[in-house]
């Protein structure tokens, strides 16, 4: 199954398939105890990915729940099976080329192509991508926590504070984006990876008839 589907059957909060989902009037989703630890550690009652205010619990999101149901063991059984292979040598990228921000083989690494450049893990440079983001998006959310109590407390601002939180969230989406561009590249990969030993396994088939 493709990232895209990853992000639907995930809680925005834990980041886990949903557990007992429920949703809120703004329609956002999330896990019944995750939202309920977020309203006791935040104080409010607010959408964690909107800030919008809820006036009344949220009622159980049963179409969500069981596709959660139906589709949870199939996407975990494919995304941990699935391989991520190199289109030249066939070979697991396991590693990540600095010099050239690509992910690349054993192979890669020791060709001509890729000499005396710098490697680490893939799953390290994951890491490291996302620490990268979300260290770019701490500050941001910071700034528009502050924004929303300075709205609370100064009436005359809230035209200006409704600029900036705008202005922070389009920052917050683009941020979001270089991350799901990340995954998308990586969900190509591993797709036309499959694609590629489907192709072989039905080449050395006909081989052998």
């Amino acid at each position: 199954m493709a990232s895209r589907l990853e992000e639907d059957l995930c809680c925005p909060v834990c980041t886990e398939i949903y557990k007992d989902p429920v949703i809120l009037t703004c329609s956002h989703s999330f896990c019944k105890v995750c939202l309920q630890t977020f309203w006791e550690t935040k104080g409010s009652r607010e959408c964690p990915v909107c800030r919008r205010k809820s006036s009344r619990d949220p009622p159980p999101n049963l179409a969500l729940r069981n596709l959660c149901e139906t589709l949870s063991d199939t996407f975990l059984q494919e995304r941990d099976q699935t391989l991520v292979l190199c289109k030249d040598h066939k070979r697991k990228l396991e590693l990540f080329c600095q010099d050239d921000q690509q992910l690349v083989c054993l192979v890669c690494r020791d060709s001509k192509l890729h000499k005396h450049h710098n490697f680490s893990p893939a799953g390290e440079a994951a890491s490291e991508i996302k620490e990268e983001l979300k260290a770019k998006l701490q500050p941001l959310q910071e700034k528009l926590e502050k924004f929303e109590e300075a709205k609370v407390t100064c009436d005359e601002t809230a035209e200006y504070i409704k600029t900036q939180a705008q202005n922070t969230e389009k920052q917050i989406k683009e941020e979001f984006e270089k991350l799901h561009q990340f995954l998308r590249d990586e969900e190509a990969a591993r797709i036309a990876a499959l694609r590629e030993e489907e192709e072989q396994k039905s080449q050395m088939r006909r081989l052998r008839r």
